[in-house]
């Protein structure tokens, strides 16, 4: 499914080069769990946003679903994205303007679900996430633990192909994130390829391999 070859990350200041990823060699299979662990700047988050799409490599090659991402135009990767991938992200990302209910809805809206498909999903995911009593309320009107909830609710809702995971249990208490995971385990036992990055040795423990990454290096590779 992902295939990275030779790919780096920098930033030029004049004629200095600042390096967030360095000569990374990578690939996942189609229906693999996979982790990407290590300390704070050693690149990880960074990997994560160029395999999504949502950060282009300074050099490199990378294919997803055999196509070579950096050749494509931005409409192409646009459908790439929006067809195949589903991103958790740290931050939640959650749409200010919008309800609960209406950024849940949202990722349907872009893949063109029809009107009752679509209220049907985002009912189910409401009762799924046990969120039903939030579906009108704001992101502002949420905890940090709810916004996350509702950023993880959001991500799963079209049924992506790839999930790419920033720390998908950062906020929740560890019921919650109990729950979160066993969740993501259950949608890759069902043929999902997931993607996570974490400092959670526990959530770690969910995945088939541990890439440790350091210096925008990957340092080593567990199974």
């Amino acid at each position: 499914m992902i295939r990275m070859k030779g790919i780096e990350k920098y930033y030029e200041s004049g004629s200095m080069k600042t390096f967030v990823l360095r000569d990374v060699d990578l690939e996942i299979e189609e229906g693999e769990f996979v982790t990407i662990m290590g300390p704070s700047g050693a690149g990880k988050s960074t990997l994560l946003h160029i395999m999504g799409m949502l950060d282009s490599p300074s050099g490199g090659e990378y294919h997803f679903l055999d196509q070579s991402v950096p050749t494509l135009k931005e409409k192409a990767l646009t459908e790439l994205h929006k067809q195949y991938i589903g991103f958790v992200f740290q931050a939640y990302h959650l749409i200010d303007e919008l309800t609960v209910y209406e950024n849940l809805e949202m990722p349907l809206l872009y893949k063109k679900v029809k009107g009752s498909e679509r209220k049907g999903r985002v009912s189910d995911t409401l009762d799924r996430f046990q969120i039903v009593a939030k579906k009108d309320l704001f992101p502002h009107q949420l905890s940090g633990g709810q916004q996350q909830l509702i950023g993880v609710a959001r991500a799963l809702i079209a049924e992506p192909k790839l999930i790419l995971a920033d720390e998908p249990t950062g906020n929740l208490n560890s019921a919650q994130g109990e729950e979160i995971m066993e969740l993501m385990k259950k949608l890759n036992e069902e043929g999902t390829t997931i993607v996570q990055v974490t400092h959670s040795e526990r959530n770690a423990e969910y995945g088939m391999r541990t890439i440790h990454m350091l210096d925008g290096w990957i340092d080593r590779e567990e199974r």
